[in-house]
């Protein structure tokens, strides 16, 4: 494989899963580390993602100021957030995630859609913010630097004494028989505890997700209610999926 075709597929897996491990990329394109690091630094450099300990993140995921033309996938998640608005009304308390789907999503929010919003992501909160009627509840902790998204025991306590009608998450992967799975430990016991805080969790996942699994598992597939991808439901990329008590959008 040449280099800039190396460096594309990194870039790839890099917008598409925000953030990679060297040692995976590595496996995957089956090349040493070193040559991976070497190449990580280069795109680094050239500002094409963000060189990060033992990874890589993409500029999307890290920058608040990323234009929306820079967004890997753009209009796929904004078929994905319009789908998501489908599911809201006045009066409704939901919990949205971080990530540049859910910030799609945030930004597509009907200026005169009155609900309450938690969130643990400063980039969201940053956008509910310019909503006028939306109520913003912060879920504070320690704060990912390169994700900007509360983690830890605060945040985990604070959500298990709420409970909202929707929440509205994002995933690194998801597999029909694993589940949704990150290889971010802290990010993952996040997650369980915003499920459990659910009457409904919404996943919010482009299709190129699909059928990737990796280290820690967040939940079963059956403990989301709803998965919403850019496919129309009945796309044959999404047959394993409805054989699950899971509703397709």
């Amino acid at each position: 494989m040449l280099k800039e075709e190396r460096q594309q597929a990194i870039l790839n897996e890099v917008e598409l899963h925000n953030r990679v491990l060297l040692t995976d990329v590595a496996e995957l394109l089956e090349v040493s580390i070193d040559t991976v690091r070497r190449d990580v630094k280069e795109l680094d450099a050239n500002s094409k993602l963000r060189k990060v300990h033992g990874g890589a993140v993409s500029m999307g995921f890290t920058n608040n100021a990323t234009p929306n033309n820079n967004i890997y996938a753009l209009a796929d998640k904004i078929l994905i957030a319009e789908k998501a608005l489908t599911l809201l009304s006045d009066g409704k308390v939901i919990f949205i995630d971080g990530g540049t789907t859910c910030n799609e999503f945030v930004r597509l929010l009907p200026e005169n859609l009155k609900i309450t919003c938690f969130t643990i992501s400063l980039t969201v909160a940053l956008k509910l913010q310019e909503k006028p009627n939306v109520r913003v509840i912060f879920i504070g902790g320690e704060i990912a630097k390169e994700s900007q998204i509360a983690i830890g025991a605060n945040v985990i306590h604070n959500l298990s004494e709420i409970k909202v009608d929707y929440s509205f998450i994002g995933t690194g992967y998801v597999d029909s028989l694993y589940g949704l799975t990150e290889f971010d430990y802290d990010i993952v016991q996040v997650k369980k505890a915003v499920i459990k805080a659910s009457k409904k969790t919404v996943l919010l996942c482009i299709s190129e997700k699909l059928n990737s699994q990796h280290r820690y598992k967040t939940c079963d597939i059956n403990a989301i209610n709803t998965m919403i991808t850019e496919l129309q439901p009945e796309n044959n990329l999404l047959n394993l999926f409805r054989n699950h008590d899971i509703r397709i959008l």
